[in-house]
């Protein structure tokens, strides 16, 4: 299988929140890159991994960006893939609200998916879910997934309901 979806993220620091989707990937057996992209520190290769992210296989990009994130936007500016943005809150944020901001106010024309504020599992899952349209397999993953979710609520609400 070849990668399928990339994970960018800002900085290094990002990663203690932008694993979260790596490891969904893990979980549904998608292959993935993932690697430092910063749209300020590193425009050049921001847009060099945009440009070519397409022709190298990938369907999806999920961009965490911190401060100003500016990362995903930029890269659904070059792209045609999907790219989901998370908001990451970093040491420089304002509780995070720039980056949720930044993120989610794209200009028409370029949409940004976007998740809340370090929810980077929740964008794996989105993925995912992109993914699995043109995969049954995939599809039938997420479905189980789904089910699973739904009988850990039913049973928590038994537990609770007997307490």
């Amino acid at each position: 299988m070849s990668v399928q979806a990339g994970i960018i993220m800002g900085s290094k620091s990002d990663l203690h929140i932008m694993k979260d989707a790596a490891d969904v990937f893990k979980e549904f057996g998608i292959e993935f890159e993932m690697t430092v992209v910063s749209a300020h520190r590193t425009p050049e290769r921001m847009f060099e991994y945009a440009k070519h992210a397409a022709g190298r296989g990938l369907k999806v990009i999920i961009a965490g960006a911190g401060g100003a994130a500016h990362l995903p936007g930029m890269v659904a500016s070059i792209t045609v893939l999907p790219v989901i943005g998370v908001p990451v809150k970093s040491s420089n944020s304002i509780d995070g609200w720039d980056s949720i901001l930044s993120i989610l106010q794209m200009p028409n024309g370029i949409p940004v998916a976007t998740v809340a504020l370090n929810a980077a599992k929740n964008a794996g899952l989105l993925a995912v879910q992109i993914l699995a349209t043109a995969n049954a397999d995939l599809a039938l993953k997420m479905q189980a997934y789904k089910d699973d979710l739904k009988k850990k609520i039913e049973e928590s609400a038994i537990d609770l309901e007997n307490y």
